[in-house]
């Protein structure tokens, strides 16, 4: 498949050819293709809130649904007086979905596209995002193509520094109000980066939220995360470290995805 631009409903972005590599469609009702995607499990990172299983994301009508749902269940990992904070947690408050290609599919530079539509309640926290394929976090490279918390949409590239588990960040985030639209979160938006051997650039809905030339973010042992193929990721979290304070915010959440396609140059 020739492409020769995006057409999201505001506009047709910039005419390049590029050929479709590989998409989900989601057009297929039930459990997301697991020939393709993986899922994270329990607690994870962050100091989040949500268990992450399986059964919280399914395909419907065309679309990814990954549902967070308010519960009270035991932690199966709970351990009496643990120090960790996945172990120390009698109970699950919250369950959500991350799912990612890890184990499956991964791309060095392209062009990647969600279209999707976001809840911007209180305490949630999801995300359209890629990792490395090799060394540990963060010297893998991350980049958030899409992370909403606290009111703000961000744009995030993330190299490593010489302290492990460290990142240095170059960050870029825009209040929602700012985007001047009543409705934002109530529609569709299309996320996209366009990532070469010279730069990263995310954008939403053709704005340009950030970029950032590969040349800044080589890891203090020389390497570049960004020159290696990367994996997606889509995941809603709930609270922890960035996402804010859910109590008050009705569940269930949807975190809706009508596409993600990956397109590189001929």
């Amino acid at each position: 498949m020739l492409f020769t631009g995006v057409y999201n409903g505001y506009g047709q972005v910039s005419q390049q050819d590029y050929r479709l590599v590989w998409s989900d469609e989601f057009n297929d009702d039930g459990a997301p293709d697991t020939t393709v995607w993986g899922f994270e499990h329990g607690f994870e990172r962050n100091h989040e809130d949500q268990w992450y299983q399986s059964e919280n994301a399914r395909c419907e009508n065309g679309k990814l649904i990954i549902e967070a749902r308010r519960v009270h269940i035991p932690n199966p990992d709970y351990r009496a007086g643990s120090r960790n904070w996945k172990t120390n947690r009698k109970w699950i408050d919250y369950t959500s979905a991350s799912l990612n290609t890890r184990r499956h599919k991964s791309w060095q530079y392209g062009r990647f596209v969600m279209r999707a539509k976001i809840d911007t309640a209180d305490g949630l926290w999801p995300a359209f995002w890629t990792l490395g394929i090799s060394k540990p976090w963060p010297s893998d490279g991350e980049i958030d193509i899409m992370e909403y918390y606290r009111r703000h949409l961000l744009a995030n590239i993330a190299c490593g520094t010489d302290r492990p588990g460290v990142a240095k960040w170059y960050s870029v985030r825009k209040l929602i109000s700012d985007f001047h639209t009543k409705d934002w979160s109530s529609r569709f938006h299309i996320w996209r980066m366009d990532w070469d051997e010279k730069e990263i650039k995310l954008y939403v809905d053709d704005l340009l939220m950030n970029q950032v030339p590969l040349d800044s973010l080589y890891n203090p042992d020389g390497s570049n995360p960004f020159m290696q193929p990367h994996y997606i990721l889509v995941n809603l979290a709930i609270g922890g470290d960035n996402g804010g304070n859910p109590d008050r915010t009705a569940f269930p959440k949807r975190y809706e995805i009508d596409y993600v396609r990956v397109y590189q140059k001929e």
